[in-house]
């Protein structure tokens, strides 16, 4: 059977991309059980690569990221413990990206429907095509949103959240960047260029700063203040357990002075 996660990668000077594509595109890109197996195993093995830098998930041809969950499977459960089993298996899908120590990018390149959108709001940064449509539908399925749907007050605020939760009303594009819940639009010709835009610049970071503010970000997300600023200053500290902050400025240091002398 093939593969439903593909992942090719390329290699820049400075680090190695990964470039995740789920591989669905007669069901919208949807979350079969077979996907979020394949989608959880290959990112905790891109998890221990230590050469990459940074990940880019999509969906695969133009018309969908993810378009939700399985709506057959869903509808064949029969009880509350299938339920429940199920859903675990969308948020292990969410916990994978955010468990992996390199920013992951998601390029939404059409339908990021309920699940789909869920996965989406777990990646570090999101862009979008200007003909993406966005939405959490499942309460007009009979169920509620829940997992990492979590996170999208803090990216979209309350009001908005109950509204599109409330209502399983779809929005484009142009909302969910003024929303927050995107941080930039393109054009589906430039969706990819802006992609690589944006690998540049966190190339241009040094790698293991990168991973600890990443990390740092994911506790500030539980902490209260006190604790999140307590966090910081120990994450300060292992930044100097290696050579990487003395050796970037010392070249930072370096190049300033060069600059001066011409």
């Amino acid at each position: 059977m093939p593969s439903l996660v593909t992942v090719r990668y390329e290699q820049h000077p400075r680090g190695r991309i990964a470039f995740v594509a789920v591989e669905n595109q007669q069901k919208l890109n949807s979350l079969s059980s077979q996907v979020m197996g394949e989608f959880t195993d290959l990112f905790y093995g891109l998890a221990a690569d230590l050469a990459l830098r940074a990940v880019v998930l999509t969906g695969a041809g133009d018309k969908a990221f993810i378009g939700g969950a399985n709506i057959d499977e869903m509808a064949a459960v029969k009880s509350p413990a299938q339920g429940r089993a199920f859903i675990q298996k969308v948020h292990a899908c969410c916990q994978a990206i955010r468990d992996t120590p390199v920013p992951v990018i998601a390029a939404i390149n059409g339908w990021c429907l309920g699940a789909g959108l869920e996965v989406a709001a777990a990646c570090d940064m999101r862009l979008a095509a200007d003909t993406a449509q966005f939405g959490m539908p499942e309460v007009k399925l009979g169920i509620p949103s829940v997992v990492e749907a979590a996170l999208l007050p803090s990216l979209i605020g309350w009001g908005r959240t109950r509204r599109i939760l409330m209502t399983g009303e779809t929005f484009g594009a142009a909302e969910a960047l003024a929303w927050g819940l995107v941080e930039e639009v393109h054009s589906p010709a430039l969706l990819f260029a802006a992609v690589e835009d944006l690998l540049d610049k966190l190339l241009e970071a040094e790698p293991r700063a990168v991973q600890i503010q990443k990390a740092l970000i994911r506790a500030w997300e539980d902490l209260p203040l006190t604790a999140a600023i307590a966090a910081g200053v120990d994450a300060f500290e292992d930044a100097w357990t290696t050579d990487e902050p003395k050796d970037a400025m010392a070249a930072f240091l370096a190049a300033r002075a060069a600059a001066k002398r011409g």
